[in-house]
């Protein structure tokens, strides 16, 4: 059981981070999100806000401390990079935020490690972060 669980958290991926000002595109699969993408399928919405970077970064942290399973991997001034594992069958989501200063933009990726459907889930989760983050007043 303990093998089986471990093997849904998938390996870390290598590709993550940030290349010529933009977030990773989604792949073909339809467990992926991203403001950067143009498609449908795969297209959020980009945050916009009128504070300054730092307000949004630390925004952003206190509502990713709300909320249960998420790990801060990786941050930086203008990016952030967290782990989301699901409950019951531990699951990780890469999750992933850029804030651009010169448009006032916070850009979002949300992509599954492992399987193809994700049945919505990262995308309800931008849309509740983008939620909770509209409510700190940016």
């Amino acid at each position: 059981m303990l093998c089986f669980v471990l093997a849904c958290s998938g390996t870390r991926p290598d590709h993550l981070g940030v290349a010529e000002q933009r977030l990773a595109p989604c792949p073909d699969s339809p467990n992926c999100v991203s403001s950067f993408a143009k498609d449908a399928e795969h297209r959020v919405e980009p945050m916009s806000f009128d504070g300054a970077p730092e307000q949004v970064m630390q925004a952003l942290q206190k509502v990713l401390q709300q909320h249960d399973r998420v790990e801060i991997v990786t941050q930086e001034p203008l990016y952030l990079y967290a782990e989301f594992t699901s409950f019951v069958f531990r699951f990780v989501d890469d999750v992933e935020f850029l804030i651009d200063p010169a448009t006032k933009t916070l850009h979002f990726r949300s992509a599954s490690r492992i399987g193809r459907s994700d049945l919505g889930v990262n995308r309800e989760r931008i849309e509740s972060l983008r939620r909770d983050l509209a409510r700190q007043k940016l």
